[in-house]
Parts: structure tokens; C-alpha cells; sequence
């Protein structure tokens, strides 16, 4: 059984029910602000899930090889190991505002020190990699087929806390360290850094990110993290449609993601927020993301009662340089087919309430920011030809999106 902790204060305990069940009960003293979910309001009787967690629960859960070597490692001990065993062992660290300990247990969030700058440094050995997987792998709940850790910088903490930088007194991860199997993907550190480049130049909300040197990782700044060591919560679309990790790309764009937005958002400038969602979304269309699954949008909110608007973007990559026949993970119009620009403009129209003046103005903006990423990824080819065949195949990706689902060259 475990304990559930929110805004670190105990909400409720979890364990398993039936024959593959969970079953999570509030504590009798919880008041509403300890809810566990934006999805789960604080009640008397249970949430009950008859197979696996409910989905705030599995919502962290590490996925491909970090998930593997923690079985390997702990399989042995625990005799078992399901989506519970996997939550004990690293639910103490988690994105979001939400913990996890055994019953008994108080929380403790520490997460041991780490140099940000080592990393980003030229000539970092697979090994050295190696040895940050196993370092952190228990402290690093964050989903992701290719592996993240959560890690503690030395340089993010101040002998005098100043706004913006933490005590060195606080223990918990600040900082999100992605890696990817070269051989598979090759420069796909490098690719994220230039699709969130992009992003940026739209206009979208980015948390603070910086690529290796021999781009063999990408660090991310936690953008749930406040300055004063609390977490904001955070949300991804697959809870938010009462869906588990393994069901993320079941859904439409259409209602999955911008209705769905809409019943949860609570926002007071929504049609802003749905504004970005919709930028975000012709953006993935323009670069060729075939990733932009459930996972990959998300809320993030300082009170699980109030606003829960559009968490910063995250987990931008162009996958048809990898994958040529590459379709978008979720549908639009019924359909994974890449999408032209009248299917997006009537999106927008729609969903997002714009005029097709605003929504034509939206899609220069995208162009503009990928003709500019563009120039800036021919200047880092130069110094980096490792990245020429990556990086000119993203440009030529980029030409086809903005002609295709935006209609511009």
C-alpha cells in the first residue's frame, strides 16, 4: 500500500484491488486542495480502476529502457513487479505535484547532486551516460521510450535564496537530462533543440533548454519547479481524458486535445490559451512531428481548484527524418493523414474560434519562426557536420509542412 502525497501533504492511500485492479481512497482529513487530480476531486467513496493505475498514477511511469533496467533491478527483490512495484521505486521524484511513499513512510524528495554543466560538455563517454541511467534512474519519475532522468544541479542552488534561485537547502530534481540511442536516432538531441527553437519564435510558452555539446543529451529547466522548491501541478492529456500511458495515441485533435482543454482549462483568457494550443498543434502539423501524442500536451496549474492553462511545450522532434512514411499520432478529420491547410484553417475556425485572417496570420508566424530555425540549423551544420544529414533532411521536412499544412513556401 502506498501513501499519496500532494502539495507534499498526505491525500489518500493506493493499492491494489481485485485480481489487476487499483484502488485509491482519500484520507478522512483531505480537504478539496488535496486532490489528486484536476480529474479526481476529493469524495467519500474510492476510485476504483479495475486494471492498472488511474491515470494521474501512471501518468510518471517510466516507459522503454528506464522502466526495463529498473525491473531488472528490483524484479529480483520484490518477487513481482507491476505498475505499483514501479511506483514505489520511483515515486518519490516525480513531475507534477504529486509523491508517493509506502504507508508508514514520511516524504523525503531528496535527489542526489549533479553537475548540468559536465553534461553539456564535449566528449562525454557512453559510459559516463551509463552511469548517470543507473545514478538517477530510481529518482526519475517521467515518462518517455527514450530515456529521461531527474537530477539535482549544483549550479541551480544559492547560499542566499534570491528570487529565481533556490535554497541550498532544497533537494528535490531540477532538471530533465534526455538521452537517445544513436544508433536508432541519430543527432535527435539536436533535432529537439531546433524544433523547440522554433517554438519559441512562435510565441509559445519554453521552458529553459540547452543542448550538449556533442549533442548527446538535451537539459531541460523543470517547468513545474517554483522558485521557492514547491511544484506546480502538472497534467498531461492522457489523464485528462481518463486514459492510461499505453493509450496515448488513441484520440482526435478535434476533442482529445482542444475540447478537452476547454472542460479542464478553467482559464480566464481561454480563448488566448486555446490560441497557443492551436499554434502548437499547426506547428507539430509544419515540422512533421509524428509524436504529438496525449502525452506531449499538458496543463499545469499553481491550484488543482483554480486555472489550469497550457503547460509550456515539450517533446518537439521532426520524426520523418526517421521514420519517411511517418503519420500523425492522433487524428483530424478522422484521419492520421498529414493535413492540408484548409483542414487546419477549418480547425481553427472551429475549435479555436479565429477568423481565417487570424488563423492565415498564426501561419506566417509558424513559417517565419521555421525559415529563421532553419538558417540557424545551417549555421550549426557548419560547425557540426555530424548533423548535416539530420539537419538538411529537417529543413527539406519543413519546407513540405509549410507547403502542405500551411500552404506557404
Amino acid at each position: 500500500m502506498l501513501k499519496v502525497w500532494t502539495d507534499a501533504e498526505p491525500a489518500g492511500l493506493l493499492d491494489r484491488f481485485g485480481e489487476r485492479g487499483s484502488a485509491f481512497a482519500y484520507l478522512p482529513q483531505a480537504v478539496p486542495r488535496r486532490a489528486a487530480s484536476v480529474t479526481m476531486p476529493v469524495r467519500l467513496p474510492s476510485w476504483d480502476v479495475p486494471f492498472g493505475l488511474a491515470p494521474i498514477f501512471d501518468m510518471n511511469l517510466p516507459e522503454g529502457a528506464l522502466r526495463e533496467r529498473l525491473r531488472l533491478t528490483f524484479a529480483k527483490a520484490t518477487g513481482t513487479f507491476d505498475e505499483l512495484d514501479l511506483l514505489t521505486i520511483v515515486g518519490r521524484s516525480q513531475v507534477g505535484r504529486t509523491r508517493y511513499t509506502r504507508e508508514n513512510e514520511q516524504l523525503d524528495q531528496s535527489v542526489p547532486f549533479q553537475s548540468v554543466e559536465e553534461i553539456l560538455r564535449s566528449g562525454r563517454s557512453e559510459e559516463f551516460f551509463r552511469f548517470l541511467v543507473e545514478k538517477f534512474a530510481s529518482f526519475s519519475g517521467i515518462s518517455g521510450v527514450q530515456p529521461k532522468i531527474l537530477l539535482r544541479d549544483e549550479t541551480a542552488l544559492d547560499p542566499v535564496p534570491a528570487e529565481g534561485r533556490l535554497s541550498q537547502s532544497y533537494r528535490g530534481a531540477t532538471h530533465i537530462v534526455k538521452f537517445w540511442e544513436p544508433r536508432e536516432y541519430p543527432q535527435l538531441a539536436a533535432n529537439e533543440y531546433f524544433c523547440l527553437r522554433a517554438a519559441e519564435r512562435c510565441g509559445l510558452d519554453v521552458p529553459q533548454y540547452r543542448l550538449a555539446e556533442d549533442a548527446m543529451a538535451l537539459v531541460v529547466d523543470r517547468f513545474d519547479l517554483r522558485p521557492d522548491g514547491t511544484y506546480r501541478g502538472f497534467e498531461d492529456f492522457c489523464v485528462l481524458n481518463g486514459r492510461t500511458s499505453d493509450q496515448k495515441y488513441r484520440g482526435s485533435y478535434e476533442t482529445s486535445v482542444l475540447k478537452r482543454f476547454e472542460q479542464f482549462a478553467r482559464s480566464p483568457d481561454l480563448l488566448k490559451d486555446l490560441e497557443k494550443l492551436f499554434t502548437l498543434i499547426a506547428l507539430n502539423c509544419a515540422i512533421r512531428n509524428g509524436d504529438a501524442h496525449l502525452k506531449n500536451f499538458g496543463v499545469a496549474y499553481d491550484d488543482v481548484l483554480a486555472e489550469a492553462p497550457l503547460a509550456p511545450v515539450y517533446d518537439l522532434v521532426t520524426t520523418t527524418v526517421y521514420l519517411q512514411k511517418d503519420a500523425m499520432a492522433l487524428t483530424l478529420n478522422g484521419t492520421t493523414t498529414w493535413p492540408q491547410a484548409k483542414a487546419l484553417l477549418k480547425l481553427g475556425e472551429t475549435r479555436m474560434r479565429g477568423t481565417p485572417a487570424q488563423i492565415r496570420q498564426l501561419f506566417e508566424k509558424i513559417s517565419d519562426a521555421l525559415s529563421q530555425t532553419s538558417a540557424d540549423i545551417q549555421s550549426y551544420i557548419k560547425d557540426h557536420p555530424a548533423f548535416e544529414t539530420i539537419g538538411e533532411g529537417m529543413c527539406k521536412e519543413w519546407e513540405k509542412g509549410r507547403r502542405h499544412s500551411l500552404m506557404l513556401a
